[in-house]
């Protein structure tokens, strides 16, 4: 039966079984295909389960393997190669190759949800704070950049290309009108958290994505939407990302 699978550790959430078993449903293919769960804590143990299910066609991957799941691959798309993170297999005759569909879905989310709000899609030239430097910051950094946006990485800690917060001014966020939250705060059950910015010094001019869709308003989104600035989180993203991982697997 071809089957598709979900590699990450833990997955106590797992949006991506939920929503293709649906989808097969949709496409009268739940009695010939299969979602199923690889809840593995190494990611070396994928080779066994490349054993075990024979007729398995594809993997999306999920936290923490996002990087190190790259050592196994046979082939990477250019896009997840210049990323450094896959979070999309194709597994055919015993190869394995890596895809990011996070730079996809982020990419069309974004302009999508800008557009809706009457931001203008052009963004050559324009700048962008990041805010977290983790595996999902890493497709946020290749979308922007293939649309022209000069990114400035904001964390805690201080390093080579990025800012702390404490270093944020009015005139850092006056010169960059879009803010993406790559970060986990903000999502439930720890939603009184928020990125600690100057949120006093946005205005309609900015929009602010975060990546967090569960509450569907953080407290970093309703502060952005308070100040009049465009807003969007991120489960329009992770419905794009899904549909673009089918779209890889069955060649359409």
């Amino acid at each position: 039966m071809p089957t598709f699978a979900l590699l990450g550790y833990p997955l106590s959430h797992s949006f991506s079984k939920g929503y293709f078993t649906e989808k097969f449903a949709e496409l009268g293919l739940s009695g010939s295909h299969q979602y199923v769960n690889f809840e593995l804590a190494d990611v070396n143990q994928l080779k066994q389960k490349l054993e075990e299910y024979p007729d398995l066609l594809g993997c999306n991957v999920t936290i923490p393997h996002k990087r190190n799941v790259m050592t196994l691959m046979d082939e990477l798309d250019p896009v997840a190669e210049r990323i450094g993170a896959v979070n999309t297999i194709v597994v055919r005759n015993g190869r394995l190759k890596g895809y990011n569909t996070d730079f996809t879905g982020f990419r069309e989310d974004l302009l999508e949800q800008m557009t809706a709000q009457g931001y203008e899609r052009d963004l050559a030239g324009r700048q962008a704070l990041i805010l977290g430097t983790g595996g999902a910051s890493l497709a946020v950094r290749e979308a922007l950049r293939s649309l022209g946006v000069r990114v400035t990485y904001v964390s805690r800690r201080r390093g080579e290309g990025r800012v702390v917060y404490d270093e944020l001014t009015a005139d850092s966020l006056r010169a960059c009108h879009l803010i993406v939250n790559t970060t986990p705060l903000g999502m439930s059950p720890q939603v009184d958290t928020a990125p600690p910015l100057p949120y006093d010094h946005l205005t309609p001019r900015h929009f602010c994505y975060d990546l967090v869709y569960n509450p569907a308003e953080t407290k970093f989104l309703r502060t952005a939407r308070g100040a009049g600035a465009g807003a969007a989180n991120g489960l329009g993203m992770l419905y794009k990302q899904a549909e673009a991982s089918w779209r890889i697997w069955t060649g359409e």
